[in-house]
């Protein structure tokens, strides 16, 4: 059941939604709740953007370099502490407040897009 917040498929087509492989996650101590700095590879269309992520509940740092995620990418960079966020890594969450990353079953090219 909807929310009652219809978009039009213009709309969607609009937001940039890709799948790239993370190269590096780091601690981001500086962030209010726990985070990790993922440098994520977008493909040679968009490159390697990097993105504050709330998911330390349910991933290590270790686990996460060469997992592919989904983010949005064409979102204006956004300052969070001391860095700057370039995409949103996407994920769904639990009643706990974990989140639990969106991703494909299968691999599929760094950049491809979500349509």
């Amino acid at each position: 059941m909807s929310n009652g917040n219809t978009i039009s498929w213009s709309d969607f087509e609009k937001v940039e939604i890709r799948i790239g492989t993370v190269l590096q996650a780091d601690d981001f101590p500086e962030a209010r709740k726990p985070a990790y700095i993922l440098h994520v590879d977008f493909g040679p269309e968009v490159g390697i953007l990097k993105s504050s992520a709330q998911i330390t509940d349910l991933y290590t740092r270790e686990e996460l370099v060469g997992r592919q995620v989904v983010a949005v990418t064409n979102f204006p960079p956004k300052q969070i502490g001391p860095i700057m966020s370039e995409c949103l890594v996407t994920g769904f969450y639990r009643p706990d407040g974990a989140v639990v990353l969106a991703r494909s079953d299968n691999a599929v090219p760094n950049g491809s897009r979500l349509g």
